[in-house]
């Protein structure tokens, strides 16, 4: 029998994880709570008014491959100083064991971005998310968009959190790494796709795969590049193979200035342009 992958591994966690949740605090309290939640925009339409290209600043502490990067950062600090650079979208990663982070990260960073109305950035629930409950979570909590990894997904699963997202009023962000998976998700009718340059499976990073699977997209599905992404050399590859987004982590985690660097990432260089 074959070795779990570290993304095995980590969903397996994440099932634990949900269990105790639904304990602690129930799906139906979940779903009082909906009334009280913070309107949704519309993810793909806020990533389409910063065409060309438009920047998903991701917002994490710790990673797997790299260890600890930022353990002590201020989740709603860091969200403020993407906004400011223009960042479209602020992914927040809320699997607590190997990325440390927390749903009520994600909920601080809303609030923190709440005041700057509509043109705001729109807020990704980056996770490991396997059951509805997951998705009820992020709408409750601020998201307006949740990622759904093809490979830790069966085709029904898969369907079924994409209509229960929908339903919440996010689209969500469908992520690949593969032929057979940008497929599965054109089959399910994605309509964003994040192309993954990081193998979740081994968390090597290879560059070419967006170039690779850009191309299989069909229709005016919205395609973003993630992973691996640090210069603005990197960002105009992957628009020339047709992404009109990109998500970027550690290298805005680890920037001196967070919103100078989006700048650059965007080949913006006037501060005004951003706001």
């Amino acid at each position: 029998m074959a070795e779990p992958t570290v993304l095995d591994t980590i969903v397996a966690k994440r099932r634990e994880d949900v269990r105790e949740a639904k304990v602690a605090v129930p799906a139906g309290e979940l779903e009082r709570r909906l009334v009280g939640a913070p309107a949704a925009i519309a993810f793909e339409a806020r990533l389409r008014r910063d065409a060309p290209m438009a920047v998903i600043a991701e917002v994490k502490r710790a990673s797997p491959s790299k260890g600890d990067i930022a353990p002590g950062m201020d989740a709603a600090a860091q969200a403020m100083k993407y906004a400011r650079g223009g960042a479209a979208g602020i992914s927040v990663l809320t699997e607590p064991g190997w990325f440390k982070g927390t749903i009520e990260d994600m909920a601080s960073v809303r609030n923190a971005v709440e005041p700057l109305g509509p043109t705001r950035p729109a807020i990704l629930r980056k996770d490991f998310i396997i059951d509805e409950y997951q998705v009820l979570e992020a709408r409750v909590h601020g998201a307006d968009s949740v990622l759904l990894i093809v490979a830790s997904l069966d085709d029904t699963t898969l369907a079924r959190l994409m209509e229960r997202s929908r339903s919440l009023g996010m689209e969500p962000l469908v992520e690949v790494n593969s032929e057979e998976e940008m497929e599965r998700a054109l089959g399910a009718g994605a309509g964003v796709i994040g192309i993954n340059n990081r193998d979740l499976r081994s968390f090597q990073v290879d560059l070419g795969t967006t170039d690779r699977l850009a191309g299989l997209a069909r229709g005016d599905v919205l395609l973003a590049a993630l992973s691996g992404i640090s210069t603005r050399e990197d960002v105009e590859r992957f628009a020339a193979a047709g992404a009109s987004a990109v998500l970027v982590g550690e290298s805005l985690m680890v920037a001196s200035d967070p919103a100078a660097k989006i700048r650059e990432l965007r080949g913006v260089h006037d501060p005004a342009a951003t706001r």
